[in-house]
């Protein structure tokens, strides 16, 4: 049976927004659960296994978002802006039910829904922030320096690729184009990341039947580079995006050694944003278990988990320990689809690259 069979977080938020309207005479009686401190009670460890942050990060992240979560006054056993961080940091950590989360909390199931909302938009808000592609001539030329690091590629300043978050169905007449080659239903979610695993770019609004070099097409990323933003910078992908002069595929089937010792530290090289995804993926488990909200807040939480990846790896955080009251499925294995191919005259960038590898090979 699908996780998915049997969900009542939707009927939660529903109900969030129905008891707005409910006449005050037919309320419950309100009962106010006892609110635990996560944030002191917690040693280093044991807070970094919970909430996937180390505390540092925690306290950094709450004082840029805290004007936008916190409330206007003290009234009405306001929940602080640090218990509200915390329990979304622990839905991201566990893709649990908001009932779930809630009792952790001390908070009722519909109160999370909301705050749950709040603070995800809070944090992707910060994307301009934490989420860019190098700009200047500078940003530029180091990013190359630390790629050519890795396999002695020339000129790269991103990696890319797509990977697939599960969702609920959507429902409605469109609830089939989420339906990816793998049976299930998610966001095809396209990223870019740079040598030391950071994104770069984020796109998470198409649906898990988009084919990865539809995205890209319509990317501004690929804006970008038709309009040579990034200098003589090229970006590296497998063979599911289409070979350009800016985007450099695999050949499919080598046949000289200079094409072969190309594949070789392409492919070492791209294999960086393969990682990014999994470390991602391990810090918030969420993205491999699924997400079971509505599709504009499912989004928001993937842009979300990638600004905190960002902000993890930028203070040189370990990844956090397994939580062994998380069940994380296993990842399903995508085989690239080739992309429609162009012909070899437009392949000029590839071929400046072959004449440097057959350079090193004599």
């Amino acid at each position: 049976m699908d996780i998915f069979d049997d969900i009542d977080d939707l009927a939660i938020e529903e109900e969030a927004v129905m008891n707005e309207y409910i006449n005050p005479v037919e309320r419950k009686v309100r009962v106010v659960k006892t609110r635990p401190d996560h944030y002191s009670m917690w040693d280093g460890r044991e807070f970094h296994r919970r909430f996937r942050l180390m505390k540092e990060s925690v306290q950094y992240l709450l004082y840029l978002i805290e004007d936008k979560i916190k409330h206007k006054t003290l009234r009405n056993q306001c929940i602080p802006p640090m218990l509200q961080l915390l329990i979304t940091l622990r839905f991201y950590a566990t893709g649990s039910f908001y009932i779930t989360v809630g009792d952790f909390g001390g908070i009722h199931s519909s109160t999370i829904c909301g705050i749950i909302k709040k603070v995800t938009d809070a944090i992707a808000s910060l994307r301009p922030i934490f989420i860019k592609l190098p700009r200047s001539e500078e940003e530029i030329r180091r990013t190359q320096e630390d790629f050519y690091k890795i396999a002695s590629f020339p000129r790269v300043i991103s990696a890319i690729d797509c990977t697939h978050i599960r969702i609920q169905s959507p429902g409605g007449n469109t609830a089939e184009v989420f339906r990816n080659r793998k049976g299930f239903f998610s966001f095809n979610v396209q990223a870019m990341c740079s040598a030391d695993l950071l994104f770069q770019d984020v796109v998470a609004r198409w649906p898990g039947s988009t084919h990865d070099s539809m995205i890209f097409s319509n990317s501004s990323a690929k804006f970008h580079c038709q309009n040579h933003a990034f200098g003589n910078g090229i970006i590296l992908g497998d063979s599911g995006y289409e070979q350009t002069n800016s985007l450099l595929t695999p050949f499919p089937n080598p046949e000289t050694p200079a094409q072969s010792l190309y594949n070789e530290s392409q492919i070492r090289t791209r294999n960086v944003i393969e990682r990014c995804f999994g470390v991602w993926k391990r810090r918030f488990p969420v993205l491999s278990i699924g997400l079971r909200c509505k599709l504009p807040l499912a989004q928001d939480v993937i842009v979300a988990c990638a600004i905190l990846h960002n902000l993890a790896r930028t203070k040189n955080e370990e990844e956090p320990p397994e939580d062994p009251e998380v069940n994380i499925p296993p990842e399903p294995i995508f085989p690239s689809s080739a992309a429609n191919p162009i012909g070899e005259e437009r392949h000029q960038t590839r071929n400046i690259m072959l004449t440097y590898f057959q350079a090193l090979i004599l």
